[in-house]
């Protein structure tokens, strides 16, 4: 296949579903070529069927380094270029700390926060060509915040702003920014056993995968091209409200 040098390119992970489809859907929307990556090829490839044109799916375990090498050449070699790296691929687990084995702890910290680290090891030379590019790490609110048996997921997701602080300082001098979003309830088949009416969202709903799809189209666009290092929350007022708001005001 001969390079296209049309659009800017961008390869999403976990893309199959969620999230990460939302994302893929925007960004594709908004004029990307879109590489839909998924640890299930068939969920990312009815999704880059379904956006046609300018979309393309692969294979991709963020856990496995000879995969992200291997993906990243072939975009380049197909498009001749990378411009956004939106790393949304991640798995959750909720267990009191007394029944969280080791490899279940490790299992999500390789998912969430090493399978980022690898993605933007190995893109991070295609991104800085061409005038540079941008990675995007979606990370959660539980990585500001406490809530109880997430353990694991929390300390991925507050290990992605370490890692988008640290990356946004490295990489600026090749012109690829690295931001950080923040999603809070948004109903997905990893939260389907979350109840938003417990979290006392201060808009009184869970939000929407396109909502934070929105968000991440924005960072990926040339209306943010001087932002980087920086960590946006889409959260609907969850971690800006006092905790258990409606029960103190129906105590007075």
């Amino acid at each position: 296949m001969a390079p296209s040098h049309a659009s800017s390119v961008a390869l999403v992970t976990g893309a199959g579903r969620g999230i990460g489809e939302a994302i893929a859907r925007r960004l594709h929307d908004a004029g990307h070529t879109v590489i839909v990556t998924d640890v299930a090829i068939k969920r990312a490839q009815s999704v880059a069927a379904s956006l046609g044109e300018n979309a393309t799916a692969a294979e991709l375990d963020v856990t496995d380094e000879k995969q992200w090498r291997s993906v990243i050449a072939d975009t380049t070699r197909a498009h001749g270029r990378l411009d956004v790296l939106v790393n949304n691929a991640g798995v959750a687990m909720a267990a009191p700390l007394s029944k969280t084995s080791l490899e279940k702890w490790e299992r999500v910290l390789s998912v969430n926060l090493t399978g980022a680290f690898l993605g933007c090891k190995a893109a991070a030379s295609a991104l800085g060509r061409d005038g540079g590019g941008t990675v995007i790490n979606i990370a959660s609110v539980d990585g500001i915040r406490g809530r109880e048996g997430l353990h694991a997921y929390a300390a991925s997701k507050a290990g992605l702003r370490g890692l988008g602080h640290t990356l946004a300082v490295e990489l600026a001098p090749h012109n690829v920014r690295v931001n950080t979003v923040l999603p809070g309830m948004v109903p997905t088949a990893m939260t389907k056993r979350a109840n938003p009416d417990d979290l006392d969202i201060p808009l009184g709903r869970a939000g929407q995968a396109d909502e934070v799809a929105r968000v991440v189209a924005f960072l990926a666009s040339v209306d943010a091209t001087y932002m980087t290092g920086a960590e946006i929350v889409v959260d609907g007022g969850l971690t800006a409200g006092i905790p258990h708001r409606r029960e103190r005001q129906d105590r007075t």
